[in-house]
């Protein structure tokens, strides 16, 4: 399992603090640039008729623009942006780790986790700044007896409060169980020789195109929830 381990590139200790620059550190540069040169570079000659890489670019924006206008109205389009380069950077981020020999930074929780939480706060924020106090009515169901209502308003916020472990762990989870796999059987291909190893490498043939899906499916996952949340925090539809 080395290609989930995290090296020191540049050791730093800050204050008691160890902030050293890891490969998971250069691999999340690595991925923003990539990110900035796709757009910037394919976007720079703005032809009219477009060539391969703008095509991709337009693509990958008017993807995202009607994702967010489908879910959170055109008020929501304000946060496209942000939407935009979380899906740009999960995306980006799940296709490079397909790689031989990189590193999948998706493939750690603290990651995912730390992703899932700007999402979880900024969309809070919004809600209050929005809603006011009024907010707090997301944990209470309209239309529901009175001697429930303690129960389901204790079951609201459980589940409002886990948002971001689900958002987290099902990228996290889903990345890490298919390098795993990949791994497992490569080393079968490796084990069982010439003779044997065909099957298992048909497999991983297969298997990668699988990761592949995975990888898109899910940056579409975790951008379409951040705005099905940032609809709740807009509208606070229930």
């Amino acid at each position: 399992m080395h290609q989930f381990e995290i090296q020191r590139i540049l050791p730093l200790n800050i204050g008691g603090l160890d902030v050293s620059f890891t490969n998971s550190a250069l691999f999340m540069v690595i991925v923003v640039a990539l990110v900035s040169l796709f757009t910037i570079a394919s976007m720079g000659g703005r032809a009219l008729v477009p060539g391969r890489m703008q095509s991709l670019a337009e693509l990958s924006y008017e993807f995202v623009a009607n994702m967010v206008r489908e879910n959170t109205g055109t008020e929501g389009m304000r946060y496209f942006p942000f939407i935009f380069t979380l899906f740009m950077f999960i995306l980006f981020a799940n296709m490079l780790g397909m790689v031989p020999y990189t590193f999948t930074v998706t493939s750690h929780i603290i990651v995912t986790f730390a992703l899932a939480a700007v999402v979880f706060i900024g969309v809070t924020i919004i809600g209050f700044i929005k809603h006011g106090a009024g907010y707090l009515k997301l944990f209470v169901p309209s239309g529901v007896p009175a001697a429930l209502l303690p129960l389901l308003v204790v079951i609201e916020v459980i589940s409002y409060l886990t948002r971001p472990i689900s958002l987290s762990v099902r990228l996290f989870a889903n990345m890490m169980a298919g390098h795993t796999m990949l791994k497992v059987f490569a080393s079968f291909v490796v084990g069982l020789g010439v003779i044997g190893g065909w099957a298992p490498l048909a497999f991983m043939v297969a298997f990668t195109g699988l990761e592949i899906l995975v990888a898109f499916l899910q940056a579409y996952v975790f951008a379409i929830l951040s705005c099905i949340y940032l609809n709740d925090a807009l509208h606070m539809h229930h």
